[in-house]
């Protein structure tokens, strides 16, 4: 029993000097490396500035136009297909107004794959398919 107690001793004594070594380590390491919180302002330039006014002003005409319900660029555009496409859909029986895609489909059978790719493009950016 006195041996167990004496083996716990030196245990206990041991762990103590550890612990201690440890604990001065950790108070050496501390001011070392530390580094301070970094802060920095950036000034804006004059050109930043300019850019940033026009921007601004860029963002407020959007807004208005907007607000206006003024039509976009792309509505104001023509949009009519060409003589030689529109021959093409009247004699396949496609007419004016919106396109049926199976209808559009089975008249340009007929067409390489590049001349259909050409062909739905138009109708596309004529607003005729969606």
């Amino acid at each position: 029993m006195e041996n167990e107690e004496r083996n716990l001793e030196d245990r206990l004594e041991t762990v103590t000097t550890l612990l201690e070594r440890t604990l001065s380590w950790l108070e050496e390491r501390q001011g070392v490396g530390e580094v301070e919180r970094i802060s920095a302002t950036v000034e804006q330039t004059k050109r930043e500035a300019e850019l940033a006014d026009k921007l601004a002003a860029a963002e407020r005409e959007v807004a208005e136009l907007k607000a206006a319900g003024t039509p976009s660029v792309l509505n104001s555009l023509r949009r009519t297909l060409p003589a030689a496409t529109t021959e093409m859909l009247a004699k396949q029986g496609v007419g004016e107004g919106p396109i049926d895609v199976r209808t559009l489909d089975a008249a340009l059978a007929g067409l390489s794959l590049e001349q259909r790719i050409a062909v739905k493009s138009q109708l596309l950016r004529a607003g005729a398919i969606a």
